[in-house]
């Protein structure tokens, strides 16, 4: 068994306060959530109004699913986003649980 954790950084131009991020930020989250079955919240950031991290985590029987799972979930984030964010970073691990015990 392999989990996944991806960090996705998302620059909000036009955000003028919290609550417009918080509206962006909903937005990706719930298009993620409802495309994929991944766990998925804001890990970072959260008094910035022009900035969001998202931590995305999964489960699979191997890396590579793992990584094709995180790299669609990017591509995901990328259109969800292109409306109200840009996605400026993020960093993708994957981690094997036998390394965990």
């Amino acid at each position: 068994m392999f989990i996944g954790i991806g960090r996705y950084d998302l620059f909000i131009a036009h955000s003028g306060s919290l609550k417009d991020k918080r509206q962006v930020v909903r937005a990706v989250t719930m298009s993620v959530q409802k495309k994929f079955n991944v766990a998925i919240a804001e890990v970072d950031f959260q008094d910035k109004w022009q900035r969001a991290a998202l931590g995305v985590s999964c489960v699979a029987e191997s890396p590579s699913h793992c990584r094709k799972v995180l790299q669609e979930v990017e591509k995901q984030i990328g259109r969800a986003a292109i409306d109200g964010g840009e996605l400026v970073d993020r960093s993708v691990e994957v981690i094997a649980m036998d390394d965990l015990l």
